[in-house]
């Protein structure tokens, strides 16, 4: 019976015991907030400088954690970052030639003034290519004026010229004999040079 029990052991070795997995208290909601709050500051030329200067990119755990962080660039996480340079910079973090130029300042300074550069005129260039170009007006030929027509002769009371004579100005006006009192009419004609006489005469016979 001794035997036959010990067989059974040896035919089935004790399982190795059972390692503790860690488990967030919050599901993770810490993490991911500290997570993308540093992702995050990898928008900043600054902060880049302060990390290489400070040797982080020294260290192999902190060049594995960028490593890491990649996870951002899937749709999924990709909708909570607010600001997607720290997107670019992450990548360009995982080359060790911009880890080493990133701590001398005046590639800080580069950075810096490129990416002002990129959101000054950023929106600008890309409307440049995404809204359609106006066509060229045709050019509009200037508008044909109709002739204007001589202004109407005024009728005249004149006889007609013969064809070819040339009316004087003078003709067009009335003569002074036009004004003058036709004969036969009942207004008595006054002649200053006898009135004096007539005064005379009318006295001696009074």
């Amino acid at each position: 019976m001794a035997s036959s029990h010990e067989s059974d052991e040896s035919d089935n070795p004790p399982s190795p015991p059972k390692k503790n997995v860690y488990k967030d208290p919050d599901d993770g909601r810490q993490r991911f907030l500290l997570e993308l709050e540093f992702v995050q500051c990898l928008a900043n030329p600054t902060y880049i400088n302060y990390l290489a200067q400070n040797r982080y990119f020294e260290d192999e755990a902190f060049i594995g954690y960028l490593k890491y962080l990649q996870y951002w660039q899937r749709p999924e996480y990709i909708k909570f970052i607010m600001y997607p340079h720290c997107l670019f910079f992450l990548e360009l973090l995982q080359n060790p030639n911009f880890r080493n130029a990133m701590a001398h300042p005046a590639n800080k300074e580069l950075a810096h003034r490129q990416q002002f550069y990129f959101w000054k005129n950023y929106r600008n260039n890309r409307l440049k290519h995404i809204l359609p170009r106006p066509l060229p007006e045709p050019s509009a030929a200037p508008p044909i004026s109709a002739p204007v027509p001589p202004p109407p002769v005024p009728p005249t009371t004149l006889a007609a010229a013969p064809p070819g004579a040339v009316p004087s100005p003078a003709a067009s006006a009335l003569s002074p004999m036009q004004y003058a009192i036709p004969s036969g009419s009942a207004l008595p004609k006054s002649d200053p040079r006898n009135s004096g006489v007539d005064r005379r005469k009318r006295k001696k016979d009074g």
